[in-house]
């Protein structure tokens, strides 16, 4: 039965240095007498250490798939220089401010000291290093070039997690306005409104039949808010529990979305940019291709390119060349295609693809950039139709008095 590995917590200490000056620092450790021993081994003599304060907000901090892409970057930066393995987990550990994260390092450190590969400890903590992560790794530490494929990962982690923050920035603004309209409107439908038809009942005239409708939605939100507001709520859930447990309605979803005007060909680029990025990290590390494309499928993010993976896989692997399966599917953009063949004849198939996931990556920076131009004028637009119309509901009637006298 495996022993529990210990959790590493931060330490604040002082004590005196061999000159007898004050010496004051912090340091990672198990407790604190092993870090009091760690110090005496430094040459200071150690009068006071405390476990380190956690704030109650970093405590909770989880560990995003970015602290990953960290973590592979500061590797592959220290096995460059030459620094052992164990050494390198010391000090990412030492530079960590996530006491999570901290803990995660030190877990894979206990593995591998205790005689695991390091791909075998990662693969203890698959929440957080997927199969394509260990693979790479793997194959690094049995060709003995374990520092170019962490550079290798690193460089394929850092480019994925670049990828999806254009994409969230292309979808954040959009979705933070429109819930910023919406709560403005029930604002003037539940506070504002009622105060204009008070003052409309005084005027014993007929009102104008917009004025009468905004008037006829505002009582039916002061009176039903709450189901409006639950309805809302229960749509959400529904829509995100059925997208957890159903792989058809997922699959619904993810080609939908293809098909939608101005979501549809940054979702489609994107997929291609992983698919190219992944095929060309993995092939490189000298995985075969029939292999390598088992781990493309999962990457794309989306079912119609995970389905036309898996064919080119069967395609691939009846002897078919990458580039002739690529173009059956019907789904990869004809640039890749061209660029995949140009590759298979040269030779450069991993050189081409990393060329293809460039073009793709830098083609979504540009999207996600002019959709954001384009994005501002239509959200002005947008609230001035809603908030504006609301405004002018309630001034008809005035306006039609005035006219009137």
């Amino acid at each position: 039965m495996a022993t529990k590995a210990v959790k590493v917590s931060a330490f604040t200490w002082e004590g005196l240095d061999k000159k007898g000056t004050k010496v004051t620092g912090e340091i990672n450790g198990h407790n604190p007498a092993l870090v009091k021993a760690q110090l005496r081994k430094q040459g200071i003599n150690p009068t006071k250490v405390r476990k380190k304060s956690v704030s109650i907000f970093s405590k909770g901090k989880k560990i995003k798939p970015l602290d990953i892409a960290f973590f592979s970057r500061q590797m592959a930066t220290m096995m460059k220089a030459g620094v052992p393995l164990l050494q390198s987990f010391d000090i990412i550990i030492e530079g960590t401010d996530n006491p999570n994260m901290r803990t995660l390092v030190d877990d894979v450190k206990q593995q591998v000291a205790s005689g695991h590969s390091f791909a075998t400890a990662l693969r203890q903590k698959p929440q957080y290093f997927d199969d394509l992560f260990c693979n790479l790794v793997d194959a690094g530490e049995q060709a003995g070039a374990l520092e170019a494929l962490l550079d290798r990962v690193a460089t394929y982690k850092e480019k994925t997690e670049s990828l999806k923050a254009k994409i969230k920035k292309a979808m954040t603004y959009p979705i933070a306005v429109v819930v910023v309209a919406f709560i403005v409107t029930g604002i003037l439908l539940i506070k504002v409104v009622p105060q204009f038809q008070s003052v409309f009942a005084g005027f014993g005239a007929k009102l104008p039949a917009f004025t009468l409708m905004v008037i006829g939605l505002s009582e039916a939100v002061q009176e039903y808010w709450y189901m409006f507001l639950g309805a809302m709520f229960l749509a959400f859930w529904s829509f995100k529990r059925a997208h957890k447990t159903s792989e058809k309605f997922r699959n619904g979803v993810d080609r939908a979305l293809l098909k939608f005007p101005i979501i549809g060909p940054l979702l489609y680029k994107s997929a291609v940019a992983r698919y190219a990025r992944t095929l060309s990290t993995t092939f490189a590390a000298g995985v075969p291709l029939v292999e390598a494309l088992d781990s493309v499928a999962g990457a794309t993010g989306n079912v119609v390119f995970k389905n036309a993976v898996n064919k080119v896989k069967q395609d691939v692997s009846t002897g078919m060349q990458l580039n002739f399966s690529m173009r059956s599917t019907g789904v990869f953009p004809m640039l890749a295609v061209q660029m995949t063949a140009i590759g298979e004849e040269s030779g450069a198939l991993d050189n081409m693809l990393d060329k293809v996931a460039t073009y793709y990556e830098d083609e979504v920076d540009n999207l996600v950039d002019s959709l954001t131009s384009l994005m501002e004028p239509m959200i002005m637009a947008f609230l001035g139709v809603v908030v504006g119309g609301l405004v002018i509901a309630m001034y008809l009637p005035i306006f039609q008095l005035g006219n009137v006298v």
